[in-house]
């Protein structure tokens, strides 16, 4: 499939009005992405867990309007919110070509997440993916027919033009982003990771342990772009594309030993990245430093299967088989919490994706 298949070239000029609904998730990356081409292209391959209770709904309602201009506000948690308006607008800019039908409506985006705003917790990939189902639905009300499978690949392709991550949040439980030899794949969307998947990762756990809840002092954006001239990157994107290799072995033996080395390692790797490009940052904290020193110690005492992950920033989340969760949930509240700020931690699993609230 290429970016011309998403070109809307036809639709219905008579619809007036309407409301459109969703949920989307987050997502949280085992293989990690980092670095971009043009047009929020990947450098290398990437596979992430879709979550379950961390999620944006957003409503989007539209009235038919005069001029050529695009016309939308913007409302996070029913107040409004123009601080949101450049990267919408961005947004509209980047995918016009694919939904012309953008500049005939003035669009009400009225939008709230199910974990707090500043908790630190990246927003932009279920918020984008919210708001590309939303507009997929609108071309639907507008006389378009779309199978499921087109549906959603659409979606994932528009979201990724808002924020890479956002691809992998339209489906659920695994979702590969970027084209490998491993896997089925794409570049231009998420796609739904359908091999086999051992039992030992049904219902896996993951405990966001929220460290740091402040705005972190270098954006994903900027780091991406870091990676262009990077003295590692070639070497980066190899090991992304050998590691997915790996975990798709791992994911179908239900080897947890080896899911952790591979997970763990990815994560360091991301921020290893960061500390050695030019400029150089850090966005761990001195108390991330101090969660995975515990997390190493309980799991050598205890046998356990806990691993940790992080993005691109200080919070720790922490993947766990269901089985553990009784036992790693009393961990975290006697050994870890002390490291969040003000002891807050989310407790979420993987799930499905998705979900249409109004169509």
């Amino acid at each position: 499939m290429t970016e011309q298949d998403f070109i809307l070239k036809s639709y219905d000029s008579d619809l007036n009005e309407g409301a459109v609904k969703w949920t989307s998730p987050s997502n949280i990356a085992l293989v990690k992405y980092w670095g971009k081409r043009a047009h929020q292209i990947p450098e290398n391959p990437s596979i992430s867990f879709t979550l379950s209770n961390c999620k944006t709904i957003t409503e989007v309602s539209f009235t038919k309007k005069e001029g050529s201009d695009f016309s939308f506000d913007v409302y996070f948690e029913g107040e409004k919110n123009e601080a949101f308006e450049p990267k919408i607008q961005t947004f509209f800019e980047r995918i016009e070509a694919y939904v012309p039908f953008l500049r005939d409506f003035h669009f009400k985006i009225d939008t709230s997440n199910t974990f707090p705003h500043s908790s630190g917790i990246a927003s932009s990939a279920s918020g984008m993916s919210a708001l590309a189902l939303c507009l997929m639905s609108i071309e639907k009300q507008l006389g378009v027919a779309h199978n499921t499978d087109f549906f959603n690949k659409k979606a994932s392709f528009l979201a990724r033009l808002g924020s890479g991550s956002a691809c992998r949040s339209i489906e659920g439980e695994l979702v590969v982003w970027g084209q490998n030899k491993s896997t089925a794949s794409s570049d231009l969307f998420g796609v739904r990771y359908a091999e086999d998947v051992h039992a030992n990762f049904k219902n896996y756990q993951d405990t966001i342990l929220l460290v740091d809840k402040g705005e972190k002092q270098v954006s994903s954006t900027v780091g991406h772009k870091l990676m262009f001239g990077h003295p590692f990157a070639a070497q980066r994107f190899n090991q992304a594309h050998e590691n997915l290799e790996k975990l798709t072995t791992i994911l179908k033996s239900g080897d947890l030993d080896e899911f952790i080395n591979i997970v763990e390692s990815e994560a360091l790797t991301l921020h290893a990245m960061m500390m050695t490009s030019m400029p150089y940052f850090i966005l761990m904290k001195p108390n991330t430093l101090e969660i995975i020193n515990k997390i190493w110690s309980y799991r050598k005492e205890s046998d356990s299967k806990l691993c940790f992950t992080l993005d691109a920033g200080a919070n720790v989340h922490l993947l766990y088989p269901e089985n553990e969760k009784d036992t790693v949930l009393r961990f975290i509240e006697n050994q870890l919490s002390r490291y969040c700020q003000n002891g807050h931690f989310i407790e979420d699993q993987v799930g499905k994706g998705s979900e249409c609230v109004k169509n």
